[in-house]
């Protein structure tokens, strides 16, 4: 239990610079515009909340989509390309090497985009007249709300979301990405992270020391009620990667470790969530000669994720930026052991050796060894279930840390 509280009590429980007021003075009446990709599972977990709440909700889109939920009002605001998507396209559906070149460009070209794209979402906020406005990501959806807020004489509170690679992947990847980046610290008027790190990167890019900050999954959290763990623990060696294709996870590093983690445990399965049908990773199940192990699954519903978690003994996440997984929660939250590429981040949710283990995510011998280790030591996962569990229920569940969100908004329109 010591070693529960002593991971209970690191950084990732701390919130910068200000008292959670409990809700309070708005009476659940704020009057909010998310500026985001709301194709996304990851926003829309966090938006319904507040329409489920009562609250008045408008929604720019980044891309064009369509909601199974209220709104006032939904509007395409397209930036950096976006209006070429179609409608039906969701996050990250192509090939790492198509959405690894689709980032260069957007990252040298996207930023020109953005004087008109602001000239849009400009006349959308005088209409509107929010009290807060919430971009859910840097690039593009803050750089486009910064724009648009110059030149109002009365601008509404300011806050953006950082996701995990805003900084570390993005922010110096082309002088305009760091212009804009800046341009966003300097014009927030609070900030949200998923992890501390963010908070102290945000510093480092602007963010002044009076504007607060809030620590909190990106998703706003765990839903316990899809994501809990088995009625008996799985007993069949099964590992699941649940990352899909990112230009930054190294699915590569993770396909080659797989016959070196067979070669000791031949019966071991594997699970890719979000590869069926991706032409590279059946490539290299080819080249691997591993078509018995694998198993390259859709991508599934955020609410079918949690029975798919439950089939596995170990969570694999090979990515090399990061900031808070939530595909790594969820499984931590279903009772998988986890295993991830070592990165500062990720040290705020992973103790090695106590509750998951990290690795290297460009070495395939060590994600093997780590994949090893995990299914070999039956107690070292039973122990890291039960600190999980505890983690979870501390820090990252939905409807707790939500409520800490409200309070937090009233905090930044204050």
């Amino acid at each position: 239990m010591l070693m529960g509280l002593n991971i209970l009590q690191s950084e990732g429980l701390k919130f910068a610079n200000f008292e959670l007021p409990c809700a309070r003075g708005y009476n659940h009446g704020m009057r909010m515009l998310f500026v985001t990709d709301a194709r996304s599972p990851i926003s829309s977990n966090w938006i319904r909340y507040f329409v489920e709440r009562g609250d008045e909700i408008f929604i720019a889109s980044t891309f064009e989509c369509e909601l199974d939920f209220p709104v006032k009002r939904l509007e395409f605001t397209p930036v950096a390309f976006s209006a070429v998507k179609k409608r039906t396209s969701a996050p990250s559906s192509a090939s790492s090497r198509t959405l690894g070149l689709r980032t260069r460009i957007r990252q040298w070209l996207g930023p020109l985009t953005l004087p008109a794209a602001a000239r849009k979402l400009r006349t959308f906020i005088k209409e509107v007249q929010p009290d807060l406005i919430h971009a859910m990501r840097i690039p593009y959806e803050g750089m486009l709300t910064a724009s648009a807020l110059d030149g109002l004489v009365t601008r509404p509170s300011f806050l953006v979301s950082v996701w995990g690679n805003d900084f570390t992947l993005h922010a110096s990847s082309t002088p305009l990405m760091g212009y804009y980046t800046r341009k966003v610290m300097k014009s927030v008027d609070g900030l949200h992270s998923d992890v501390e790190r963010d908070v102290r990167l945000a510093r480092e890019w602007g963010l002044g020391a009076e504007k607060p900050a809030f620590v909190a999954p990106g998703n706003g959290g765990i839903k316990t009620n899809i994501f809990y763990p088995p009625a008996e623990p799985v007993k069949n060696p099964v590992v699941i990667n649940p990352r899909g294709v990112r230009p930054y996870v190294r699915n590569d590093s993770f396909f080659k470790a797989l016959p070196l983690v067979l070669a000791k445990r031949p019966e071991t399965k594997f699970l890719c969530a979000g590869m069926q049908n991706e032409p590279q990773a059946m490539g290299w199940v080819r080249e691997f000669k591993i078509e018995k192990a694998v198993e390259l699954l859709p991508s599934f519903p955020h609410e079918k994720m949690g029975d798919v978690f439950r089939r596995a003994q170990v969570v694999v996440s090979p990515s090399i930026h990061d900031g808070t997984p939530n595909t790594l929660l969820e499984a931590m939250a279903c009772g998988c052991f986890p295993i991830a590429g070592d990165l500062e981040s990720i040290r705020e949710w992973i103790t090695p050796g106590q509750n998951g283990l990290l690795f290297d995510a460009n070495n395939p011998q060590a994600i093997a060894n780590s994949i090893l280790l995990g299914l070999e030591r039956e107690d070292l996962r039973r122990e890291a279930a039960d600190l999980n569990s505890e983690i979870i229920s501390a820090r990252a569940e939905y409807g707790a840390t939500m409520k800490r969100v409200a309070g937090f908004y009233e905090t930044v329109i204050g």
